[in-house]
């Protein structure tokens, strides 16, 4: 059943919603204000907040504001005073689902409440259906989903942190499969797994004769992802000299084969993953700052 979370600083308007709520079948919390909302939404998910607009301290609008980066998919219904239209309307303009008015119809708080968790449930349905490759819907794979939708369609190049085994690889394939190269290669590489003596060469290509053995020219990953993506995993492994000349690439946008005097244009998207707390690595001098920064 839905979780509740009804946040009014008047005891009356909180024993009311939590009683009829709670004979409804939902599950229900309550906070007299809004740090103590705060509190409650980063210990645990929430499928809609009632709040009052006007509370001491912070405000129904700011505690709608803060909310939501904590919880995406959260449904929100503003309290306002009869009086008040101005506040539905704000509330309303700040993404609040809907308002209910002071004092309360409970036909009109049950069609709403019912309305709200419905509309999420839908959205909820449609995360899980745009993301077939990705198992969850947690409130922080929500988050992610979130950050995934508004991060592809961009050409913005893309960093992904996560433990190894949380499957960064397939946030970089959705973020490629919703991008406007969606449908073009997609390329990985897991730069960890590759001895660095051949690094250079799996990444830029390399010219014939350009070491014993390279016998034919061979396109590198840049130019195997060319119109796509080129996704780099754990690219904080990768020595001072690579690092140096990947910089190159993001900043120049082209790159030289090895053993080549023919600069090749860079025409693929960039996604990187790491295990690793890149800025400590900085700090400690294994990973250069500037190309943190592309």
């Amino acid at each position: 059943m839905a979780a509740i979370l009804v946040v009014d600083d008047e005891l009356s308007m909180r024993e009311f919603l939590s009683i009829f709520l709670e004979k409804q079948g939902y599950t229900v919390e309550v906070a007299d204000n809004g740090e103590k909302a705060l509190q409650l939404a980063q210990a645990r998910h929430f499928d809609l907040a009632i709040s009052d607009i006007r509370m001491p301290g912070m405000s129904g609008l700011d505690l709608l504001a803060r909310l939501k980066p904590l919880q995406p998919e959260l449904a929100f219904i503003l309290i306002t005073a009869f009086a008040a239209p101005e506040d539905a309307v704000l509330a309303m303009k700040h993404g609040a689902f809907d308002y209910i008015t002071k004092p309360f119809n409970v036909d009109e708080v049950r069609r709403i409440v019912k309305a709200a968790l419905s509309k999420k449930e839908t959205q909820t349905a449609q995360s899980e259906d745009d993301f077939p490759e990705i198992i969850g819907q947690s409130p922080e794979m929500l988050k992610i989903f979130d950050l995934i939708k508004r991060v592809a369609p961009t050409p913005a190049n893309v960093l992904i942190y996560g433990e190894s085994g949380t499957g960064k690889e397939l946030v970089a394939q959705a973020i490629h499969n919703r991008s406007q190269v969606a449908g073009k290669p997609f390329v990985p590489i897991i730069c960890s797994a590759i001895p660095e003596t051949l690094l250079e060469s799996e990444l830029f290509g390399h010219a014939k004769g350009a070491f014993t053995g390279a016998i034919a020219d061979k396109p590198g990953l840049f130019q195997l992802a060319s119109g796509g993506t080129a996704f780099l995993d754990e690219i904080g492994e990768l020595t001072p000299i690579i690092q140096t000349k990947l910089l190159r690439v993001l900043q120049e946008r082209e790159y030289m084969p090895v053993g080549s005097t023919k600069t090749l244009q860079l025409n693929a998207r960039i996604i990187t993953a790491t295990n690793r707390i890149l800025e400590q690595e900085i700090i400690d001098g294994n990973f250069r700052e500037d190309l943190y920064y592309r």
